[in-house]
């Protein structure tokens, strides 16, 4: 996801408002991905000023409560999800559509999740070096290489038998030979 910095956001903003180009002519002008993110620049600007452009805080939390009053809003009200991201002041309508897939998913439960990895305890710690994926593969390596090697000896074995006795080889091994054939014999 690309990410636009403060002094783009408000230069495409101004753009806007002088009322030259739309949205999307301005998004191809500036080379925006979508023509929605300079949508909500200008809306953040016009209900909440220029602060509004800054970035957020990557580590903003909402409590379960909140975020069951945002969407039980939008649900309630028929609001788009940019409606109501204005009505709440998030300058972030993305957040609530992963807050509502997420409510859709597993209901409340899922709301309630922290972000990003749970922290590894030192029991887990210590399970992870102890079998770490590098040794898992060089098992896994070691096996394939013996199945391999177990395979040759088989078929040296079998040479060394055709070798020592042809003919003695073929007759135990004539039957294999016989029930493949097309061709009856009878």
């Amino acid at each position: 996801m690309t990410k636009y910095n403060e002094t783009f956001k408000m230069r495409v903003v101004k753009d806007y408002q002088k009322g030259k180009l739309g949205y999307k002519r301005l998004a191809k002008k500036y080379g925006v991905k979508s023509h929605k993110h300079i949508m909500n620049w200008v809306k953040n600007v016009e209900n909440y000023g220029t602060e509004s452009l800054k970035r957020q805080k990557q580590n903003q939390t909402y409590t379960v409560h909140y975020k069951l009053d945002v969407l039980s809003f939008m649900k309630r009200t028929g609001a788009s999800i940019s409606e109501t991201a204005l009505q709440f002041g998030l300058t972030n309508p993305s957040i609530l559509a992963s807050w509502k897939k997420a409510f859709l998913k597993g209901g409340a439960a899922t709301l309630t999740r922290p972000k990003g990895r749970s922290p590894l305890s030192d029991k887990a710690k210590k399970r992870k070096k102890k079998y770490s994926e590098e040794d898992l593969s060089d098992k896994q390596t070691l096996e394939r290489e013996n199945k391999l090697l177990r395979l040759e000896v088989a078929d040296l074995k079998k040479w060394h038998a055709f070798q020592m006795n042809p003919e003695a080889y073929l007759e135990k091994h004539k039957q294999r030979y016989h029930s493949n054939s097309k061709n009856p014999s009878d």
